[in-house]
Parts: structure tokens; C-alpha cells; sequence
């Protein structure tokens, strides 16, 4: 059986430090599903299908990786169903690590058999979020180094898109 993992997360958009945690989890795991998730409690900029348009171009040339979108449920539940073993997250600094870890107990108890791994990315990009890139890019601002050239490319649309209004 292969060793599948998830790696959830909201991804807007996918930046090159989850690209880095990504590459990091597949020396680990066989398998690993890119899983795009709604949060209700975070503010989108891009829509689910925009981010599942931007993840699966930037990851195209992976082997092993597959996208999939989460539109509600528990990631727990989502994890058992796709026999997924294994909750990839990224942990920047102490501040992630504190939510991430209250979340990894919870999945726990909820898919007992499931066990959350912690990456951290490259020292580069333990600054780089998704909130401060897409608040720089829609600004203005210069991110090319950040992301992945499409991902640039559909940042400057929204921003042309958010300026007409």
C-alpha cells in the first residue's frame, strides 16, 4: 500500500513556501493530495476554482501529487475516506505551531489512525504568507519571487479586475 498523505490548506494563492513544504512531503510519502479547503473564517481572494486552476498549474510536473477540493466537511473525515494516513502542515513559527498543534489533537480524535506532520519550509520563506503576498500583489507590489509565474499572472488579473470596480 502506498504511504498517502493530505496537505490541506486554503492555499490563496499557492506560494512558493507551500510549494516548498510540498516538496519536502513528497521525500516523505508516496502519494501526496494537495487538498483545497473552504475556511469560513478566512477572506478569499481568489475563488475555490481559481486556487484549483492556479495549485494544479503549478504543480503539474510533479509526480505523485494529485489536487482535490474540500468544499465542506471534516478534513478528519476526508483523510479516512481517501486513506490518507498522514495530515501534511507547514509551521513557520511558534504562532503556527500552537493552532496547528490543537488541530492535529483534534484530528486525532476524530481518525485516531491519522498522524499530522510538521514541516518547515525552507528559512527563506518562513516569512512569506498567503494574507501579506496577496495584500503586497494587490498593492502593487513586486511578488515574482514568491510565486509561481501563473499564480503571478492571475494576482495581476485580479488586481486589474478589483481596480475596474
Amino acid at each position: 500500500m502506498k504511504q498517502r498523505a493530505i496537505y490541506p490548506g486554503t492555499f490563496d494563492p499557492f506560494t512558493n513556501g507551500h510549494l516548498d513544504v510540498l516538496e519536502r512531503a513528497l521525500n516523505i510519502f508516496e502519494e501526496v493530495i494537495v487538498v483545497i479547503a473552504e475556511n469560513s473564517q478566512k477572506h478569499a481572494l481568489f475563488t475555490i476554482e481559481e486556487r484549483e486552476i492556479m495549485t494544479r498549474e503549478v504543480i503539474c510536473d510533479y509526480s505523485g501529487v494529485t489536487v482535490e477540493v474540500l468544499h465542506k466537511g471534516l478534513l478528519a473525515d476526508y483523510a479516512r475516506q481517501v486513506g490518507a494516513r498522514s495530515i501534511v502542515r507547514g509551521v513557520r513559527q511558534v504562532k503556527d505551531f500552537e493552532y496547528e498543534f490543537q488541530m492535529s489533537l483534534l484530528n486525532r480524535q476524530l481518525y485516531p489512525e491519522v498522524t499530522t506532520v510538521f514541516l518547515m519550509p525552507n528559512v527563506k520563506y518562513t516569512y512569506v504568507a498567503s494574507s501579506i503576498i496577496k495584500e503586497v500583489a494587490m498593492l502593487g507590489g513586486d511578488v515574482s519571487k514568491f510565486v509561481h509565474p501563473c499564480v503571478l499572472e492571475m494576482m495581476h488579473q485580479k488586481r486589474e479586475e478589483l481596480n475596474k470596480q
